[in-house]
């Protein structure tokens, strides 16, 4: 018998699409959290699931260092849905003042006014959810760079130095020492 086909039949180690096609190699993350994430998405009401996942780039980044989005809650009758935001006590004076700017952005994610009112929820950011509510620290910031007279004096004290890796670092070295001096 000889076998016309496309090939032998595939095995186990083949994987199929939903729609019956063979997958060729990986499939992206997203692809196999989307399902999971839409479910999760819409047990709190969060009909547009772009909401959760991308929180910072819908209400900026300030402010997505300081809340998360809790819920959505609709009420019977009512034109519009609550939307529900965690936020440390610390910050919730700051962010009750960006109520506003959290709407419209919002609205602006879903497309429509679909959000008529933005409530806060407080709690310290460990305690919400057994720790999974993570509030980011704010970037570092890069000490200032050196007056322009120490990075020469640096640069003297190491000129003799043939390798350059080895010069690149003395300077370094010489000019933190040189400031600290200074002050």
């Amino acid at each position: 018998m000889t076998n016309d086909g496309p090939g032998p039949i595939p095995d186990e180690s083949y994987r199929w699409s939903r729609k019956g096609r063979r997958m060729r190699g990986f499939e992206a993350a997203s692809g196999l959290l989307k399902d999971r994430i839409r479910s999760a998405g819409e047990s709190r009401g969060f009909a547009v699931t772009r909401l959760l996942t991308h929180w910072p780039e819908v209400v900026g980044e300030d402010l997505a260092r300081v809340t998360r989005p809790v819920k959505v809650g609709y009420s019977k009758g009512a034109f519009g849905a609550t939307l529900t935001v965690l936020v440390k006590p610390t910050d919730a004076p700051m962010v009750q003042m960006q109520l506003p700017r959290i709407r419209d952005r919002v609205n602006a994610c879903y497309g429509y006014a679909a959000i008529s009112r933005v409530t806060l929820t407080q709690t310290a950011p460990m305690g919400f959810a057994e720790g999974q509510a993570q509030f980011l620290a704010p970037p570092p910031v890069a000490p200032p760079a050196p007056p322009p007279e120490i990075l020469a004096k640096a640069h003297e004290t190491a000129e003799g130095v043939q390798d350059e890796g080895l010069r690149r670092a003395l300077e370094m070295l010489a000019a933190n020492v040189l400031t600290r001096r200074r002050t």
